[in-house]
């Protein structure tokens, strides 16, 4: 089990690059995490959701995402509250104190019982299991009923590595102070350290990993080097655009794009395509870059995915992102909503049920002809099909994450851009949703449009539609709205967008063979540098 001293450590980082190593050398690996926190999140194989970072972590491991890999996430909605996601599905929402505090036996019992069972289920599937913690163990006040570090780690008797991020600092104290508050048992366990993200000469560390080593009696297993622009999906935190070796390149073709950061943002990792394309100048535009800097001109704005999409939407009204979405589409830019963003651009967002705050509704941009319902059934499925604009037709493939039905206002055109295969995309959906699908269908496209979509009385008896759409284009073709995330990883589609955005030359990018070479280079790094003899012998 990898377990860090704060959060941030690089204990993802970690685990997917000893998956990888592992998985090459040909031994049956899985990646674990018993509990995560995050709002980057990706629909598993049996038709849940876990942290991106276990998704990372699976495709380390040549396999498929699946719910046992995490089998509890939190989902933050608020400063204090948090969706609670049990073996992929949506539980129920807690406030923190619930969760956390001394009347959280109940859910705490909930939650490990699942924790234990995917975990069992993953040992008796694969050889090895990588395990990693969420924060810190060290963490005093949240020790009791703890099952995301050595709480799990002593339910399973599982040995323990403590890594630490030496380029922020102090990173001896940190590994000291880290063993120092755990019990004797949990010290116990706890088999070696990995200083990471070093840069420099190594000898003038030595010293300091001497002393480590003899007032701790534990080994230091590896020094990681300071990795410069590795690409991987982040489990949560926002990653500036990297520094792009065609920049140097004067004459070619390129288009600003800025995303919104709203407090709730969920599944940015969908932009990192656009923030690795060497044609692209990427900004994140938050709360804190407005007020260092005016938002530049921009030829593309997007509105992501969140986690509170009615108070995200406030939020973006206060710093006047509303009237910077007017200002850019009078100037012929171009603008695209993903999932809440979607929901956003539309006339109405309704929470009857108080699904992510409390009940109420909101006026949305009026950007876009639909109205929104949240409800009480969560939509999980990957989706492929195909990408429709202008002329051209792509295919593209993702998935959806969303508690909301869209539906098309009677004066809407039909411009619905995506058209989603469901057989082949939707066989993970549940059946409550695969209901809500086919309602949508019928009540997005009328009678003409739905006869064309396939054999109708096939479908009927069946009782689904052969596909269905998803999102709309605006008349004036300057808006794009959908609810796939992933959007841009299908690189024809990527390119397609580009183009439709206003950069004609749009080189083709594709993220999966990018994830691919990184994780070989982190594999072939931990090879180098971590003392695998020792590794593995304390495992």
């Amino acid at each position: 089990m990898v377990q860090g001293t704060t959060s941030d450590a690089g204990k993802s980082t970690l685990v997917a690059g000893l998956c990888r190593l592992f998985a090459r050398k040909g031994t049956q690996v899985a990646p674990f995490k018993p509990q995560n926190m995050a709002l980057n999140s990706a629909v598993t194989e049996d038709g849940g959701e876990i942290g991106r970072a276990q998704a990372l972590q699976a495709v380390a491991c040549q396999l498929e995402p699946h719910t046992d890999f995490n089998p509890v996430l939190l989902k933050p909605s608020s400063d204090t509250g948090a969706q609670i996601i049990i073996h992929g599905k949506a539980l129920t929402s807690l406030e923190a104190k619930t969760f956390f505090g001394p009347e959280s036996r109940h859910y705490k019992a909930t939650a490990m019982n699942a924790v234990l069972q995917s975990f069992e289920r993953l040992t008796h599937q694969y050889d090895m299991v990588i395990v990693e913690g969420a924060g810190s163990p060290a963490e005093i006040n949240l020790r009791e009923g703890d099952i995301a570090n050595m709480g799990f780690a002593e339910a399973v008797d599982c040995p323990v590595i403590i890594i630490a991020d030496i380029d922020k600092g102090g990173v001896f104290a940190h590994l000291v102070g880290t063993l120092a508050l755990l019990s004797l048992s949990e010290q116990s366990r706890v088999k070696g350290f990995v200083i990471n993200r070093f840069r420099g000469d190594i000898s003038l560390l030595q010293s300091g990993i001497d002393w480590l080593e003899s007032y701790t009696n534990k080994p230091v297993l590896g020094v990681l080097p300071y990795l410069h622009d590795l690409h991987l999906d982040a489990e949560d935190a926002l990653i500036d655009s990297p520094l792009k070796t065609s920049d140097v390149i004067e004459h070619q073709q390129k288009i600003t794009v800025l995303v919104f950061v709203f407090p709730r943002i969920s599944n940015h990792t969908d932009f990192d395509p656009l923030r690795l394309h060497p044609q692209i100048d990427f900004h994140y535009i938050s709360q804190q870059t407005q007020a260092k800097s005016l938002p530049p001109a921009a030829d593309l704005i997007i509105m992501p995915g969140s986690k509170n999409v009615r108070a995200d939407l406030a939020f973006m009204r206060e710093q006047g992102w509303d009237k910077l979405v007017n200002k850019h589409l009078r100037y012929g830019g171009k603008v695209i909503g993903i999932c809440g963003g979607y929901q956003m651009l539309g006339h109405q967002i309704d929470d009857p049920l108080g699904i992510e705050d409390e009940a109420g509704s909101s006026k949305g941009l009026g950007l876009l002809a639909l109205n929104t319902t949240l409800t009480n059934e969560k939509l999980l499925t990957k989706v492929s099909g195909y990408l429709q604009l202008d002329d051209d037709k792509v295919a593209v493939s993702g998935y959806e994450i969303h508690c909301g039905e869209s539906h098309l206002l009677t004066e809407a055109n039909l411009n619905q851009p995506i058209e989603i295969f469901y057989e082949q995309a939707d066989t993970n959906a549940n059946t409550s949703a695969k209901s809500s699908v086919k309602s949508s269908v019928k009540s997005s496209v009328n009678s003409v449009a739905y006869k064309n979509i396939g054999n109708h009385e096939e479908d009927e008896q069946i009782g689904l539609p052969s596909l269905r759409f998803d999102g709309q284009v605006s008349n004036d073709n300057q808006i794009l709205g959908c609810y796939m995330h992933g959007l841009f990883d299908s690189p024809d589609a990527c390119q397609l967008i580009l183009r439709w955005a206003g950069l004609s030359s749009a080189e083709s990018l594709d993220i999966n063979q990018i994830r691919e070479q990184q994780l070989e280079r982190l594999a072939d790094v931990l090879e180098t540098h971590l003392d695998m003899d020792k590794l593995t012998g304390s495992l």
